[in-house]
C-alpha cells in the first residue's frame, strides 16, 4: 500500500467536510458552531480509515462516497432526528454504480451480486420491524438499511453480520445508558442512523 494513501485520504476528508457541511446544515433548526469541524473530523477519521483497511483497492472510492454520505446523515440525524432522502435514496443508484466500476478492474462479478443480495435482506429485516415497531425503527432508517447492506455484503457474511449486529449492540448500549442516568424513558426517540453506521463501519474494519 502507498504510504500516502492514508494521510492523503484523512486529507481530502478534511477538505471534503468543510465544504460538505453546508449539506448537513441546511436541515438543522437552528445553527449548530460545531458542525462544520465536526462533519470534517468525521470524514478525516473514516476516510483515513477505510484507505487503511482496503488499501488501493478498486472499491476504495465507492466506500468513501458512503463515509461523506454517512457523515452527512449521522450530523442531521443528530440534529433533528431525519435522515433525509436526498443522502439516502441516491446511494441506491451510486452506490452500485462505483462498486460496479471496481468489478471492472478486479474481475469478479459475484461480489456485487453478494452486495445486492446483502442490500435487500437487509433492507427486508428493516421494513419487518418497522412495520411491528414503527416507533424503535423509521423509515428513514429502513431507506439507510439497504444502502449499508449494500457495502457491507460486498465484503462477504461476516462483515455483513458483524456491521448488522453491531449497529442494534451499540444502539441498545446507548438507550441503557439513557435509561440508567434517567435522562430518558422507554418512549424517547434515539437517532438510529448514527448507530447502524458506525455498526457499518465496524463491520469493514474488523471483518
Amino acid at each position: 500500500m502507498d504510504i500516502w494513501l492514508v494521510p492523503s485520504c484523512a486529507l481530502g476528508g478534511v477538505v471534503a467536510g468543510w465544504f460538505a457541511a453546508p449539506l448537513a446544515e441546511r436541515y438543522f433548526e437552528r445553527p449548530v458552531r460545531w458542525a462544520r469541524p465536526g462533519v470534517s473530523l468525521t470524514m478525516a477519521v473514516t476516510f483515513g480509515l477505510l484507505a487503511w483497511r482496503l488499501g488501493g483497492r478498486a472499491e476504495l472510492p465507492a466506500f468513501l462516497y458512503l463515509a461523506a454520505v454517512g457523515a452527512l446523515l449521522a450530523f442531521v440525524d443528530v440534529a433533528v432526528k431525519r435522515l433525509p432522502d436526498p443522502y439516502t435514496l441516491p446511494s441506491y443508484l451510486i452506490g452500485p454504480a462505483l462498486l460496479g466500476v471496481a468489478v471492472l478492474t478486479d474481475g469478479r462479478p459475484v461480489r456485487l451480486v453478494h452486495a445486492l443480495v446483502g442490500l435487500a435482506v437487509l433492507w427486508a429485516l428493516y421494513a419487518v420491524q418497522h412495520l411491528f415497531a414503527p416507533g424503535a425503527i423509521g423509515w428513514g432508517d429502513v431507506k439507510l438499511s439497504g444502502v449499508l447492506g449494500l457495502y457491507l455484503g460486498w465484503l462477504g457474511l461476516a462483515a455483513w453480520w458483524l456491521g448488522v449486529l453491531a449497529g442494534f449492540v451499540l444502539g441498545g448500549l446507548y438507550a441503557a445508558a439513557l435509561l440508567i442516568t434517567r435522562r430518558g424513558s422507554r418512549k424517547t426517540e434515539i437517532p438510529f442512523g448514527p448507530f447502524m453506521l458506525a455498526g457499518a463501519l465496524a463491520g469493514i474494519l474488523l471483518s
